[in-house]
């Protein structure tokens, strides 16, 4: 089938280069001309394990091409998805659907022959409906012209893997025919038994929500319990392990850590309770907001231990900081909790110096007063205290003995709850880890580093 894919961004790289590799006829269309110009040369601009390959695959055989022609598209395509972004509104926590908007009141009255418009961002319910009154409004007379919505679960870091063999495929559909379109688009995936939930457009436009709602609901549920694990003692770890085996529960998600972040929880679930309030149920879903304030005070509780790791007070200090992108295998730093601690501890007074694998040049954009080291080495030569906050393999495969050659202070917060703690203090660092306690003192030996309390975390989004 000859498929556009409008809005070039993360979700529209990734859909566009995935559908052409299982054999559609795609062109990807935005108004970046620059970012056009450079996934038509093959050229990823941003990193997602696996994308270059199959994009430059998808390239090299002539099946995916890219345009910032609406006309050219309108002419090409027989689906036309949407992939555009929804970011948070500025004056409110609602979804700023004015991309959206702007691809249908642009698109519509170019279509003069029978095709599908497939919504794939995520949106409040009720967009669907709004949408496909816009479209009778602006498609020429006599234009047969549908608005379905297929939302995306990709996981960044996975979302080659998430779109070629996903977990679901949802079709919000007002008719047989858009169902039939979109079970041709994803015939691969359905002969792999794939399964395909056919329903209405309310229902698919809810299930992206709910289910970020749902993982967000999950993560700051560990982390308020690591925070009562500090309070008694326990060790949050184990305390996730045991309720992981409760089949009803499930593992997935029960990490403590610093919390979620990125470009999708936080501001889904802001949102959704926007999209509840103008419903009049706002009440239903208002223990969003406590999800979002615990995810909130991770990110303050963890400067907090680092205050006074390094004696309480930060000016004068300086403090390596492992992570920048808000969860590990990407260069997203879009409300990352990494950074937004960094941010804190340098306005304290800290000198800072940070290293990611990935997303060094995302950070230093956003944030350009801080240090950046090339290597984790560079980060940590003289730092009074390690902070590890973003759970990147590399950071998981550090000699602390080697690290503690460069770093004599020898003290690291291990905001993730990634590092082996015996490794780490057999090599004579003073460990923390978020809702962990730490070991009973030597018998007649006990260091002030004995007396700090334990604290908490929450994991990536």
């Amino acid at each position: 089938m000859r498929l556009t894919v409008i809005g070039t961004g993360y979700l529209g790289a990734v859909h566009a280069a995935c559908m052409a590799d299982i054999g559609h006829e795609v062109l990807g269309v935005d108004i970046d001309a620059e970012k056009i110009a450079a996934l038509a040369e093959g050229r990823v601009p941003f990193f997602e394990p696996g994308l270059q390959e199959v994009l430059g695959r998808t390239v090299g055989s002539g099946r995916l091409r890219f345009t910032t022609s609406l006309d050219e598209a309108a002419d090409f395509g027989e689906v036309h998805f949407v992939c555009v972004n929804t970011p948070q509104r500025r004056d409110s926590p609602a979804c700023d659907l004015r991309a959206v908007d702007a691809v249908i009141d642009t698109l519509a009255p170019r279509l003069s022959r029978a095709c599908l418009i497939v919504g794939k961002s995520t949106v409040p319910a009720g967009t669907t409906a709004r949408l496909t009154a816009r479209v009778q409004e602006l498609v020429p007379p006599g234009s047969d012209v549908e608005v379905a919505w297929n939302p995306e679960f990709l996981r960044e870091g996975f979302a080659v893997q998430d779109t070629l063999r996903p977990e679901r495929l949802v079709a919000g559909v007002l008719s047989g025919r858009a169902d039939q379109t979109l079970r041709e688009v994803y015939a691969p995936m359905l002969r792999a038994g794939v399964p395909y939930i056919s329903t209405d457009p309310a229902t698919a436009e809810l299930v992206k929500v709910a289910a970020n709602s749902f993982l967000a609901t999950k993560i700051s549920f560990i982390n308020a319990m690591a925070e009562v694990c500090d309070a008694t003692g326990a060790d949050v770890t184990t305390l996730a392990d045991a309720l992981g085996h409760d089949t009803r529960i499930g593992r997935r998600f029960l990490s403590a850590g610093l919390g979620f972040g990125g470009g999708c929880l936080p501001k889904d679930i802001r949102a959704f309770t926007a999209r509840a309030d103008e419903l009049g149920v706002g009440g239903a879903v208002s223990f969003l907001r406590e999800i979002d304030e615990i995810n909130t005070r991770q990110r303050r509780r963890t400067v907090d231990i680092a205050r006074d790791m390094v004696g309480g007070e930060f000016t004068g200090s300086r403090v390596a900081v492992l992570g920048a992108t808000f969860k590990p295998d990407s260069d997203d730093v879009r409300d990352s909790p990494a950074l937004a601690v960094a941010a804190a501890i340098h306005r304290e007074g800290a000198e800072v110096r940070l290293h990611d694998p990935e997303g060094m040049d995302n950070a230093r954009a956003v944030l350009p007063v801080l240090g950046y080291a090339a290597d984790v080495t560079k980060a940590c030569e003289g730092a009074d205290l390690v902070l590890h906050l973003t759970e990147w393999s590399d950071y998981r495969r550090i000699d602390p003995a080697a690290l503690a050659a460069v770093a004599p202070a020898r003290r690291i917060l291990d905001a993730r709850n990634a590092l082996d703690p015996a490794s780490w203090r057999a090599a004579g660092w003073t460990l923390r880890a978020l809702g962990r306690p730490l070991p009973p003192p030597l018998p007649n030996q006990q260091s002030a580093a004995d007396h700090e309390p334990a604290v908490c975390s929450a994991e990536v989004g």
